[in-house]
């Protein structure tokens, strides 16, 4: 099967219906194995995703440098999108800044095209918000990059429906990227009406709800002491086993169905298209083949009313923040 295409915003590129997240080829989800990353790239190509994700921050650059030499040997094919706005500190592994000033912007895109050889990027996105930056200022700085020729179309996360307004009046903006799951809803009440309205794309992150979604997740004791998901408030504690109990219902629904539990949330996300509106495009991230096949053979899945009505109070449910500090997410600024 090869995925069907659609177009990321109004001028936007066109991408398979489902793109792909590397982040966790470099970090963030335990040990990996780089040659089998390497071989899911292609894999994902093969099977018609042609969107494919990554930042400056993901293993402090070293998914850029990854993921460059698959990129720059498939370019005609391959829609590139990285991020810039979250800075870290070698010296202190914990710190995270958000920087969205124009003299950062500038340097951070061209840290980024160094690191992957190429000479121009697809989708550049501001990957936080920092309120204390005009976002006239920010966006415009990008727009000079559009202007450059080292940027093709602009991109935000995390941002409210306000913030996505008054960006595209500075200019286009083709797709927000935003965390969006049966687990996670918050971006519809603002960010995901906006971007309707504008003709924006909608890419929603970790719509497997970082594998609580899978139905493997047992607890944060289970997982390997560098994955950061032992410091998310929704894997922790009574939130863990709570939150793990909401998955049962997918579960049966996937039995009933002759799928997985992965697939149902995948269909879910993808059906939110036609509920609001608007191109929806979601990146799960995995570094295996065999989850990859599993994860596109889901974008064409239709689930029932029926199955949906089943699913839709789940996220009401959901204990916990997504993330321990939420000031630098849309919800955060509501």
């Amino acid at each position: 099967m090869t995925l069907p295409t659609t177009v990321l915003g109004t001028n936007g590129p066109t991408v398979g219906i489902q793109g792909l997240g590397c982040m966790g080829m470099s970090e963030f989800y335990g040990p990996t194995d780089t040659a089998e990353a390497l071989a899911t790239l292609d894999a994902a190509l093969e099977a018609g995703v042609t969107l494919f994700d990554t930042a400056d921050i993901y293993g402090s650059g070293h998914n850029e440098e990854l993921i460059g030499p698959f990129v720059r040997a498939n370019r005609d094919k391959v829609v590139l999108a990285t991020k810039f706005a979250i800075e870290r500190k070698a010296e202190d592994p914990t710190y995270r800044g958000v920087r969205n000033d124009p003299a950062y912007i500038r340097t951070a895109v061209d840290a980024s095209l160094r690191r992957l050889g190429v000479d121009v990027i697809d989708l550049y996105y501001m990957h936080r918000r920092n309120p204390e930056v005009p976002l006239a200022d920010s966006v415009g700085a990008m727009a000079e990059l559009v202007a450059a020729g080292k940027v093709r179309h602009l991109g935000l996360s995390e941002v409210t429906g306000a913030e996505l307004r008054e960006a595209y009046a500075v200019h286009p903006i083709a797709a927000v990227q935003s965390e969006w799951s049966i687990f996670s809803r918050d971006v519809e009440h603002t960010a995901v009406p906006a971007a309707a309205e504008l003709g924006v794309a909608f890419v929603p992150y970790s719509p497997l709800g970082r594998g609580f979604l899978t139905g493997s997740f047992a607890a944060a004791e289970t997982l390997s002491a560098d994955d950061y998901r032992r410091y998310h408030p929704q894997f922790s504690g009574a939130n863990a086993a709570g939150n793990a109990a909401l998955v049962e219902p997918i579960g049966k629904l996937a039995e009933a169905r002759g799928v997985t539990a992965a697939q149902i949330a995948l269909a879910w996300v993808q059906q939110r298209a036609e509920v609001h509106g608007l191109t929806v495009v979601p990146i799960p991230g995995t570094r295996k083949r065999s989850r990859l096949a599993e994860n596109t053979a889901a974008a064409t899945l239709r689930l029932s009313e029926e199955e949906l009505a089943v699913l839709e109070p789940i996220a009401g449910q959901v204990t916990g923040n997504r993330y321990a500090d939420m000031s630098f997410t849309s919800a955060g600024r509501e």
